[in-house]
């Protein structure tokens, strides 16, 4: 017998957004983890808060939200407040109940930046950090350092000489002016950009094409595949190699640790800094060089042969992040915003990485 094509529009629903979600759903895992994580991170948002006063977004809230846009790759704050308003799913994450209103974009974002000024994207990622720890999933000794370009949220058009008095010619389109800087020799040492000072022009390597980016660097330990330092540096020629002796000195204890990576770290200067730390550099030799910093002295024991097979997983976080994280093109500006938001997402890679650990057994 066909069925009826009838829709009734019922006033009551005794059926609970709990209820709707299966039992076996990729989100119930994560969902758990955020809770025990935010649990600990409670303390801190109690004085992040006035005692009195209209309430604001609950920061519980607020994170798990921003958790979704990360692992739904959800372009806009606006677009995930429309989800938020008919996706059952997301409510229930984040914990609104089926009558309860949904945000207006630019008060949630205004509440988000409050949390950027308490650096609650550190601190959850910390907390998740602990988390892994808890479960020893984590390498105390072994890990592997890797940076990437962040495409900055800023057109080529705005990347400016700095200090030019002379006042512009009349743009033929206002809305997007035609700009011609073929034949300009333009550099960050002359240039800056007027949308977002803070990037910078760099490019990936010889023959590419060159963009305002900033730089994202990421220390992963070998066991798991699991990031346990980030760090957002502006995208200079040494970006990648300071942040590397940076987050090489923030590894705690004074055990030897071995830290793999790529050509790019073969330096002298940086190989003689990690030595002075404990650190054992395993990273890989560059051939276009005369003296390479590593020698048999490293290659020759196997753990060197490990490290260089273990260091290609940390792309695996890089293309996370830039494919389902929506890091492929920022969309903020300002070092210190661009920094909480990498963090935040990095944490939001491990908690999947972590589900996907505990599924496995």
């Amino acid at each position: 017998m066909r069925g009826h094509d009838d829709q009734a529009a019922h006033l009551f629903s005794y059926v609970s957004p709990e209820q709707r979600v299966p039992a076996d759903h990729p989100l119930r895992a994560i969902r758990q983890m955020t809770d025990r994580v935010l649990a600990t991170l409670s303390p801190k948002f109690a004085r992040m808060y006035s005692t009195i006063g209209r309430p604001s977004i609950a920061p519980e809230k607020l994170l798990r939200t921003l958790l979704l846009q990360a692992l739904y790759t959800i372009r806009s704050e606006r677009l995930l407040m429309e989800q938020l308003e008919y996706n059952l799913l997301f409510r229930w994450f984040v914990g609104l109940n089926i009558d309860d209103p949904v945000w207006d974009p630019t008060v949630f974002s205004k509440n988000r930046d409050r949390l950027l000024r308490a650096d609650v994207a550190a601190l959850f990622f910390r907390a998740v950090l602990d988390e892994a720890k808890a479960r020893g999933l984590v390498s105390d000794e072994h890990f592997t350092v890797d940076g990437t370009l962040l495409e900055a949220w800023a057109s080529l058009k705005s990347f400016k000489k700095v200090g030019d008095e002379d006042p512009p010619p009349p743009p033929d389109d206002p809305g997007n002016p035609t700009v011609n800087f073929h034949g300009e020799t333009r550099s960050n040492l002359t240039h800056a950009s007027t949308t977002d000072p803070d990037a910078k022009l760099a490019r990936k390597g010889r023959g590419k094409e060159a963009k305002l980016s900033y730089t994202g660097n990421v220390l992963m330990e070998n066991r798991n595949g699991l990031a346990v330092d980030v760090l957002v540096n502006l995208a200079t020629g040494t970006a990648e190699r300071d942040a590397a002796f940076a987050m090489a000195a923030e590894i705690p204890g004074d055990r030897r640790v071995t830290i793999g990576g790529d050509k790019n770290y073969d330096t002298a200067a940086l190989i003689d800094d990690w030595r002075h730390l404990n650190v054992t550099p395993h990273v890989a030799q560059n051939d276009k060089r005369r003296c390479s910093a590593i020698d048999k002295r490293t290659t020759r024991h196997p753990g060197y042969q490990i490290s260089q097979q273990k260091r290609k997983r940390v792309e695996e976080i890089f293309g996370w992040l830039k494919t389902v994280g929506g890091l492929r093109k920022l969309r903020h500006r300002g070092l210190e915003r661009v920094a909480w938001m990498f963090t935040f997402a990095v944490a939001a890679y491990n908690l999947v990485r972590l589900r996907n650990l505990a599924a496995t057994g």
